[in-house]
């Protein structure tokens, strides 16, 4: 059985980062095996100085790391190691995997990973495509990889789960740092069926600097990125990037271009990302790998005006919309619909759940 405090003391000490401290594993197997070994022998892997076989030879078990295996085991949370079955093999095979990995949650194994990623201020448009788009995907039996922020992440979590699907999410905060405390709910949600995970000390902020690291672990656990909406200085970049030095697929879904919110994912295009339109885009490219469900795939199809049971008003007004936001007064004059009957008409529809309604009397289609 793996000593979980050797693993935490190891990785506490001074000087070892990600990279160093898979080269230890590679040549001592566990951190047992690296405290127990003469400084000869440490000496002889590459990065180790003196320096560093003396704070590995000084290092104790402090009550704090006692301290967080406890509260970790308290939250009923696991904590895998690289050594562990249940690690991410896809994530093994990146220069700087994190030693281990606090899970709440069930971590199946899956090489079927998919993140989908993008901005915290989305649009209706990047919200209802990302939705439709990760209920698809689950219909494959892919598993949606996010960071559970605002935006387009949470919307890739919602419509896995929608989809009846698996989904993953990896924090940039501790797992008892809830962040951002309104997805609270969608954390335990999640957890009932996929996992949110961390390579953080339990009670650790979500500081910013650590985002940046946490986005490895997205696009290294997974086949391919996709970016949904991402400005030309969004976090969600990083991913692509990271994905790409990875030597995983990059995927980006366009937007208008009179948006700031899809410069980067345009950008990312016009570099040689594929361009997503719906989920078959993506099995293209990884359909080795991916089995289709024709039970959960006919979940996913986005309903149509027939089986919407619409009026033919209704059909008429449904049929005018699409998935970016339209303002009443340009569809009253589109369809030259007088402006009160159209107000009913469009009720009736956000009723049937058919359309979606934004701030400035905005309507478009789920």
């Amino acid at each position: 059985m793996e000593n979980l405090l050797e693993w935490i003391a190891l990785k506490n000490v001074h000087g070892i980062g990600n990279h160093l401290f898979k080269r230890l594993m590679d040549c001592f197997h566990s951190p047992h095996n690296v405290f127990h070994a003469s400084s000869q022998e440490l000496l002889k892997t590459d990065g180790i100085s003196q320096s560093l076989v003396r704070a590995i030879k000084q290092q104790k078990i402090t009550d704090w790391m006692k301290k967080e295996l406890g509260l970790a085991q308290q939250k009923g949370y696991q904590i895998i190691t690289q050594a562990n079955d249940k690690f991410p093999s896809l994530l093994l095979e990146i220069p700087d995997p994190p030693p281990f990995l606090y899970v709440n949650g069930n971590l199946s194994e899956s090489s079927m990973n998919i993140a989908v990623v993008g901005s915290r201020n989305a649009t209706p448009y990047g919200i209802a495509t990302t939705r439709q788009l990760c209920k698809a995907l689950v219909g494959y039996q892919a598993t949606i990889i996010s960071g559970m922020a605002m935006g387009i992440d949470t919307a890739a979590h919602l419509g896995a789960i929608e989809g009846g699907g698996q989904t993953i999410a990896v924090l940039g905060s501790g797992l008892a740092q809830i962040y951002p405390a309104q997805n609270r709910k969608l954390f335990h949600k999640i957890a009932e069926t996929g996992a949110v995970i961390s390579e953080f000390p339990m009670l650790s902020a979500p500081e910013a600097h650590h985002f940046p690291i946490r986005n490895r672990i997205i696009s290294g656990i997974s086949l391919g990125s996709v970016i949904v909406e991402a400005a030309k200085k969004s976090g969600s970049l990083i991913t692509a990037r990271l994905a790409a030095e990875q030597n995983r697929e990059v995927f980006a879904v366009p937007g208008s271009i009179r948006s700031s919110k899809s410069s980067g994912t345009h950008a990312l295009i016009k570099q040689g990302a594929k361009l997503v339109e719906n989920a078959q885009d993506i099995l293209e490219e990884l359909s080795p790998v991916f089995r289709y469900s024709e039970t959960r795939q006919e979940k996913t199809k986005a309903p149509g005006a027939e089986a919407l049971s619409l009026s033919s008003d209704e059909s008429r007004v449904f049929n005018a919309l699409g998935p970016y936001p339209l303002h009443i007064d340009d569809l009253s004059r589109k369809l030259a619909i007088e402006a009160g009957k159209l107000a009913g008409i469009l009720l009736q529809l956000e009723l049937k759940g058919a359309i979606r309604q934004s701030p400035g009397k905005l309507f478009s289609t789920q």
